[in-house]
């Protein structure tokens, strides 16, 4: 079984991967690990697409259950197609931003006004890159149930509800 937990930056998809694998001894896979080149300092170069794709696949085969946080959109119907649920969060932006801010400061000692500025921009539509506009196509697209969590609900809350879409509770209870 895999899950994808999707939403704008800042959301929590991360947050709640993590939480969700780790309750359920699943594999957890952060998509931005695939996209980003490993530089210092971090997030300069991104990974050619064909080669993101096929090492997410490759670690996503090696394991029956796991968890996917972040965006895989545009990454290939081999790998959009292979989850049996999708959860999007949605959070406002003038929660997700602040978070993002405090974030980026803690783990890379500031925060990039560009970045958040992308980031603030992801209900109307930045130019580049992730929007709900783009993700509500995207996840219409999906084969598979897709559930929405909207709001600041804590990640035990979130959990629930993510419990609660699977048909058999996918050994996570």
């Amino acid at each position: 079984m895999r899950i994808l937990i999707t939403g704008a930056s800042g959301s929590g998809t991360t947050t709640l991967g993590k939480s969700i694998a780790s309750k359920a001894g699943w594999n957890f896979v952060d998509a931005d690990d695939y996209y980003w080149l490993p530089t210092k300092p971090p997030y300069q170069s991104t990974r050619g697409h064909s080669e993101r794709l096929e090492l997410i696949l490759k670690e996503l085969d090696k394991n029956e259950y796991s968890v996917v946080s972040g965006s895989v959109m545009n990454w290939g119907s081999e790998l959009e197609d292979s989850f049996d649920l999708v959860v999007f969060l949605y959070l406002d932006a003038e929660i997700r931003v602040p978070r993002l801010k405090v974030r980026e400061e803690e783990e890379l000692g500031h925060a990039d006004p560009e970045f958040l500025q992308w980031a603030a921009e992801y209900d109307i539509g930045p130019s580049q890159g992730r929007s709900l506009a783009k993700h509500e196509t995207w996840l219409a697209a999906r084969n598979c149930k897709v559930i929405r969590i909207e709001g600041d609900l804590g990640t035990n809350e979130r959990s629930e509800l993510l419990i609660k879409a699977l048909p058999d509770q996918g050994g996570l209870l």
